[in-house]
């Protein structure tokens, strides 16, 4: 029970904190006079994968690197398989041209470099981290230099009016809030593994990944019941995008990542690349760039035979 309680206070934490930096980190950056455009692909991305980041880092730190991998190896399954499958169910979306010209490929570029480096050594080193963070540099830079109209952010208005000693102070407890339910989320899920004697790795990829990527299901909810068009496929790709990139680039960079449940290996990265290469097929089949409820449905069913096979 005491291990429940401390994923859920943790979940909880992780979700407040996130926020906070967020909004903390978007005001202070709107005073500072720095373009939407950049704080849409640097603050606002890097503060909506901070979750995943802290909890990896933590995990890699404290020797449960499979806890790390696991986290966002699931995070990636889930957001296109449990987050992107919701909302279809709720409202159809309609795709931009980006998603083929830029965000899918480097997703999927993203996704095999990640597999080719972990797969044969079964490590992320400090050396393939630097060059995670250097491609997603240049990916960030193309983005920048070409393909403005696809990063725009719509920003929630109540961000703008925050008092500079508001923002600083926000920016402080939510980065608290992270590191402190990271600790708790970590503690419950290794106490959790080791209560239903199952690895690291398969807590990280169910329950801690499903965990870390609740803010990205809570503002994809919450914009499709409100008919808002800010939140799109691409939003979902380029967390996914960041989540390898950057959040294993900065990891290993800390402490290098070892794979120690070879399951990760044999089945976990194969459906991650399945997913994200499932959603290329989706866009355009049967109605040309747009995703409705019967890919919602295929997306759910694919997320619930990966927990069930995953678990069994």
């Amino acid at each position: 029970m005491q291990n429940f309680i401390f994923i859920v206070l943790g979940l909880a934490l992780l979700i407040m904190g996130g926020n906070w930096l967020l909004k903390a980190s978007v005001a202070l950056s709107l005073r500072l006079n720095i373009p939407r455009i950049i704080i849409g692909m640097t603050i606002v991305s890097f503060a909506t994968s901070t979750p995943e980041l802290i909890v990896s880092v933590n995990a890699a730190l404290e020797g449960f690197p499979d806890l790390a991998l696991g986290n966002v190896v699931g995070s990636n399954i889930a957001n296109l398989g449990l987050v992107l499958g919701i909302v279809l169910i709720l409202r159809p979306i309609d795709v931009r041209k980006s998603f083929y010209t830029t965000d899918w490929p480097v997703m999927m570029a993203a996704s095999l470099l990640f597999f080719f480096l972990v797969y044969f050594d079964g490590v992320i080193s400090a050396v393939e981290g630097t060059i995670m963070l250097a491609c997603l540099f240049l990916f960030l830079v193309f983005l920048l230099r070409f393909q403005k109209p696809a990063v725009v952010e719509d920003f929630d208005k109540s961000i703008l009016p925050l008092p500079l000693y508001k923002a600083v102070f926000f920016l402080g407890i939510g980065g608290l809030a992270l590191w402190a339910g990271s600790e708790f989320l970590i503690t419950g899920a290794v106490g959790l593994a080791t209560f239903y004697q199952v690895s690291e790795r398969i807590i990280g990829i169910t329950v801690v990944s499903v965990g870390t990527s609740i803010p990205e299901l809570a503002a994809s909810v919450i914009a499709i019941l409100k008919k808002e068009k800010a939140i799109g496929l691409g939003n979902l790709l380029g967390s996914n995008i960041f989540n390898l990139l950057a959040v294993l680039g900065i990891t290993s960079m800390v402490s290098p990542i070892y794979v120690i449940d070879r399951g990760l290996l044999t089945n976990d990265v194969f459906w991650m690349l399945g997913f994200a290469f499932l959603v290329l097929p989706l866009v355009f089949f049967p109605k040309g760039l747009r995703l409705e409820w019967r890919d919602g449905l295929i997306l759910l069913l694919g997320y619930a035979a990966f927990v069930y096979f995953t678990l069994g």
